[in-house]
């Protein structure tokens, strides 16, 4: 690695857009709203009164006609055939949040339609990911007459032929991206396979076997208010999937992630209720998309991580209480070792980087480690892109197999699939889509890896996309902070990939008094002047740059509002402010700088 070394804790480059605040006042009174989201509103291309009432009150009628999905006439017609010739079917799927909710919700369908559906869920240690043909093989000598796949299949070439061979219809619904050849499948619903008029290509797995449950709905046809009661009954785990799968929270998705969190506090599903529980949540406390993100979506990860994710398909389909509350434990504790193994992992390849810097000849980076646990390394991909902003491969050698098992993750400006497919022979089998991926390779080409991945990242990414950049969303006077404004702004949620959460330029304000250090790493302080025109601000891990905020210096503060249930139940408004990042007013370094790049 090149001895011109990357900062740990790089500062950000700022861009702020000049905004029409003539015609943002107008668009405001028109709407009823407050200057500061509806600067959001606008600078996030939503500009007329009849967009922004969709934004914030999005419908089911919102969503898409799922027959627009290619495959989904001969889908449907084909569980019909199932459900009125009593077939035996099986669910094959995947062992992450978004497989796990899909298999839930389509097993639930088919059982309300009279089907008797089994599930498998692959073991991600022993079997890996993808359909395996030695399972399918075993459905058929079980007697299965069609084969479901959710949020996995589409690269499953050898496993459909498999079971076209012995007999079984093969229905494939996923959202990666394809190879070249699709599987030869009776139906295959995927908005990202060649030639789909689906509109919405950013489905996750969840959010496409939902589409094939919309359509049997409307194909049985089920009375409106019937259709609505279960759509918004799935969209719960739908909700969930969604956001683990960090997909854009935009358009359909937005729907889907809206009404699933609406009805989580109101949930009756008993393994669902338990989890949350476990998480720390009471019963009817409503949960944002950071909630389920940091806090719901990691246990149920932690199972197939860690362990076998069956677990979580039996904790959301039994109906036993007892049951449901130990197996919810069990993965907050599967959960926890989770955790311990992931920051041992990151603490190896941070110290490994103080020996061998990261350069700035250093594009995408490649970690590899002999008895690294695979299951956690696709978190630790995660991670290391924070620290190093660079497309990032994480692999755990098997000297036994000889082989090396890991995931990516990756930056907004590098497609991470299109980089494997480069290098494809390098691999015993990959795949993913942009901005996570999956591999397998001979341990004895990791170097190899590492040095073509570096030289492909080299031709696809500038200097100045390795700097992160935060986006401001739009600037806003001490002023006009206010419960109203913030509620407001806090109605533009859930937050997530393509809707994050606004981020508020405060320019040239003081530190009014000497910020406060709690839990060794965080900072309460306040800015402004006394009375209404100052705000208080949690600033977390800033305790080392507490000397840059003496009283009366003046800073350009970056600050985002948050639900805050803490301070509704002490009754102060149900919301807070966090610092994201701070320069001494007209500081070099990090300076806001104005462009018109579009969010």
């Amino acid at each position: 690695m090149s001895s011109s070394a990357v900062t740990h804790g790089q500062r950000s480059r700022w861009l702020t857009p000049d905004l029409p605040e003539g015609e943002i006042a107008t668009l405001a009174r028109r709407c009823g709203l407050e200057l500061p989201a509806t600067r959001v509103l606008w600078n996030r291309g939503l500009r007329d009164q009849h967009a922004i009432e969709r934004f914030l009150n999005p419908r089911l009628t919102d969503m898409y006609d799922p027959f627009l999905l290619s495959g989904m006439e001969r889908a449907v017609e084909r569980i019909r055939r199932a459900i009125r010739d009593r077939e035996k079917v099986l669910i094959y799927g995947d062992y992450d949040t978004d497989g796990l909710c899909s298999v839930v919700i389509l097993r639930r369908m088919l059982e309300i339609l009279g089907v008797e559906a089994g599930f498998h869920v692959p073991d991600r240690l022993k079997e890996g990911y993808g359909m395996q043909p030695d399972v399918v093989r075993r459905a058929a000598a079980s007697g299965v007459k069609l084969l479901i796949s959710v949020d996995t299949g589409i690269r499953s070439v050898e496993a459909v032929q498999v079971a076209n061979e012995v007999g079984v219809d093969v229905i494939i619904t996923d959202h990666h991206l394809a190879k070249t050849d699709l599987p030869p499948a009776l139906a295959i619903l995927n908005p990202n396979q060649p030639g789909c008029p689906y509109p919405n290509k950013n489905l996750c797995g969840a959010g496409v076997t939902f589409k094939l449950i919309q359509a049997l709905m409307y194909r049985l046809e089920w009375v409106p208010n019937q259709i609505v009661r279960y759509s918004d009954s799935f969209l719960m785990m739908v909700a969930i999937a969604t956001v683990a799968d960090v997909v854009p929270l935009t358009g359909e998705n937005r729907v889907i992630v809206k009404r699933g969190l609406e009805g989580l506090p109101g949930a009756r599903n008993k393994g669902l209720r338990a989890l949350m529980e476990t998480a720390g949540f009471v019963q009817g406390e409503a949960l944002s998309a950071g909630d389920v993100g940091f806090r719901i979506s990691p246990r149920i990860n932690a199972a197939g991580r860690m362990r076998n994710a069956r677990d979580v398909v039996e904790l959301f389909l039994t109906d036993d209480e007892e049951r449901a509350r130990k197996i919810a434990a069990e993965l907050s504790e599967l959960n926890n070792e989770r955790r311990v193994t992931e920051e041992s992992i990151v603490r190896e390849v941070i110290e490994s980087c103080r020996e061998r810097p990261v350069g700035s000849e250093d594009y995408g980076l490649v970690f590899s480690g002999s008895g690294w646990h695979r299951g956690v390394v696709g978190i630790v991909a995660s991670r290391l892109v924070e620290e190093y902003h660079r497309p990032v491969l994480v692999l755990a050698e098997d000297g036994e197999t000889g082989l090396a098992q890991g995931s990516g993750r990756s930056i907004d400006r590098f497609h991470l699939l299109e980089a494997l497919e480069s290098m494809a022979e390098l691999f015993v089998r990959f795949g993913g889509h942009k901005h996570a991926v999956g591999l397998t390779l001979e341990a004895a080409r990791v170097a190899e890896l590492r040095e073509r991945f570096n030289a492909y990242a080299r031709t696809r990414l500038a200097p100045e996309d390795l700097v992160p950049m935060r986006r401001v969303d739009a600037r806003m006077a001490l002023s006009e902070v206010s419960t109203k404004a913030v509620e407001e702004v806090l109605r533009l949620a859930p937050f997530g990939l393509g809707n994050p959460a606004p981020q508020f330029l405060f320019s040239n304000v003081p530190v009014y008094e000497a910020p406060v250090v709690f839990k060794d790493r965080h900072l309460r302080l306040r800015i402004g002047g006394q009375g209404h025109n100052s705000l208080f601000l949690k600033a977390w891990n800033f305790a080392s740059r507490i000397e840059e905020i003496t009283p009366g210096t003046l800073i350009d503060a970056l600050v985002c509002f948050e639900t805050d249930t803490y301070a509704a139940s002490r009754g102060y408004p149900g919301w807070s402010a966090n610092l994201r990042d701070f320069n001494t007013a007209g500081g070099a370094c990090g300076q806001p700088r104005t462009g018109h790049e579009p969010y």
